[in-house]
């Protein structure tokens, strides 16, 4: 009876030893996996001219820094702040003059940046007519559709006008078209030039509509064209999370820097479906050779500058406002 009782009380001894490993073992293993973050951003568009963007995704540069990033695509600088303003997603992605617009208006808890991507305007000028040797004096007296007043594309293409010496008051700059109609209005007749990014450029050749005959980026100057920013307490709050993310989008950058065309446009197609591989490489060499992207995500303070002086040439603000309240850099040079 005894010897029983024994055998008993050790199997309940070796059941509680391995019970208790078992836990202990899952409490450690479960302490060992990273928290990811689950974090949805908002993007102006879709277009191989944010190319490190897609590659840090279809790459796993993003999953690799604990993020599970998804993309909502939010036509128009203002609508990308206004998604972030009211939390809908975590960050945006888009001109930072929106952020300076959102900052003027005395918002307390304001967009910051802290991570950039482009350096340069990403537009192509689409003409209804072939023209060789193409420059900006080929658009006096013609309307071109630009997309919404005071967003970076419009800003940007007046200041390329304002680097040729061109006259606004030469041609009609139609800002009244929506940014995600503008392929569209051009198409029913509308404008005798359409600026567009990639790929709708490209598509709108392939149909028949239009020429690409220049590039806005090869007469504007440098600029944070296009960066990330969420509110400010966001920042604040996921410190660890902001920097995990441009760290992602640090080695996009230098994927692009350092692989051709071809390697690049092989990886981010399957973001561009309807895009077969020889044209996005087309276009993907098209934005590496206008040196469109930054060598590492850091804003420098000139450029951010020169930003803000294209914008009060256009009378869109009075004053200068703070670098250090609006760009906080999360990557350091």
């Amino acid at each position: 009876m005894k010897g029983k009782i024994f055998k008993i009380l050790i199997g309940i001894i070796i059941i509680l030893i391995i019970f208790i490993t078992i836990t202990k073992f899952n409490k450690n293993n479960k302490e060992q996996q990273p928290n990811i973050d689950h974090l949805k951003l908002a993007e102006v568009t879709h277009s191989a001219f944010y190319a490190p963007l897609y590659i840090a995704l279809e790459n796993g540069y993003f999953k690799n820094n604990n993020i599970e990033l998804e993309l909502i695509l939010t036509s128009g600088a203002d609508k990308v702040a206004s998604a972030v303003l009211s939390n809908d997603v975590e960050i945006g992605f888009a001109g930072p003059e929106s952020a300076i617009y959102v900052y003027n208006g005395k918002e307390e808890d304001y967009l910051v940046t802290f991570s950039g991507l482009t350096k340069r305007d990403g537009q192509f000028i689409v003409s209804r007519k072939e023209i060789k040797d193409f420059n900006l004096n080929d658009l006096k007296g013609k309307e071109v559709l630009a997309g919404r007043a005071g967003g970076m594309p419009v800003l940007n293409f007046q200041n390329a006008l304002k680097n040729e010496n061109i006259s606004e008051n030469s041609l009609d700059i139609n800002t009244s078209v929506e940014f995600s109609a503008l392929s569209g209005s051009f198409i029913s007749g509308e404008g005798d030039f359409v600026n567009l990014f990639e790929p709708n450029a490209t598509n709108l050749v392939k149909e028949g509509y239009g020429y690409i005959v220049g590039n806005i980026g090869a007469f504007s100057g440098e600029v944070p064209y296009t960066a990330f920013y969420a509110r400010k307490s966001f920042i604040k709050n996921h410190n660890e999370t902001i920097k995990n993310f441009t760290n992602a989008i640090n080695q996009g950058l230098n994927y692009v820097h350092n692989h051709s065309s071809e390697e690049i446009a092989k990886i981010i197609l399957p973001q561009f479906p309807d895009i077969s591989l020889t044209d996005l490489t087309k276009i993907v060499d098209n934005y590496k050779k206008y040196d469109s992207w930054l060598e590492n995500p850091f804003i420098t303070e000139d450029s951010f500058k020169n930003l803000q002086n294209i914008m009060k040439d256009a009378k869109l603000i009075d004053n200068y406002v703070p670098y250090d309240d609006l760009i906080n850099n999360f990557y350091h040079e």
